[in-house]
């Protein structure tokens, strides 16, 4: 596992947490207009399609570079994820900035989103090591 695809799922996870879960939140908290809250959640998550798209596409890049030769198809969860941002961001998302059936959008577009959310946190634990991979590897180090 290179360290790069370790910081890029910990990015596209991290960024998803961090925005879907305690940002927005915030800003219907906090702003004074529920509309303004969901104009500038709107914005925010644009941005967070671009984070995860660009955390998803340099992952694949990734993960062919490692696999060259095997024959290893890239991970449901990592090809999912991607799929899902660009669906909230081109079908979704419209409906809700045009206030068409808002409960519903709306309510799709957050189910996609913790999906998304699924999907970065089951390819990030993916990468992590296990207990037995760990002793191998300070095994490792130790008898070098």
């Amino acid at each position: 596992m290179t360290r790069l695809k370790f910081f890029l799922a910990a990015a596209w996870w991290g960024s998803l947490t961090t925005l879907g879960f305690v940002v927005v939140p915030l800003l219907f908290k906090y702003l004074e207009t529920p509309a303004m809250a969901g104009q500038m959640a709107g914005r925010l998550f644009t941005a967070q399609t671009w984070v995860s798209v660009v955390c998803c596409v340099m992952l694949l890049v990734t993960t062919r570079r490692e696999n060259r030769d095997a024959a290893e198809t890239p991970s449901i969860w990592l090809i999912s994820g991607l799929l899902l941002a660009l669906m909230l961001e081109v079908g979704v998302k419209p409906h809700i900035m045009a206030r068409d059936n808002l409960m519903l959008w709306h309510n799709v577009g957050s189910l996609m989103y913790v999906a998304q959310w699924v999907c970065a946190a089951t390819y990030f634990w993916q990468l992590l090591p296990s207990a037995k991979e760990k002793t191998v590897d300070e095994t490792t180090v130790d008898d070098a």
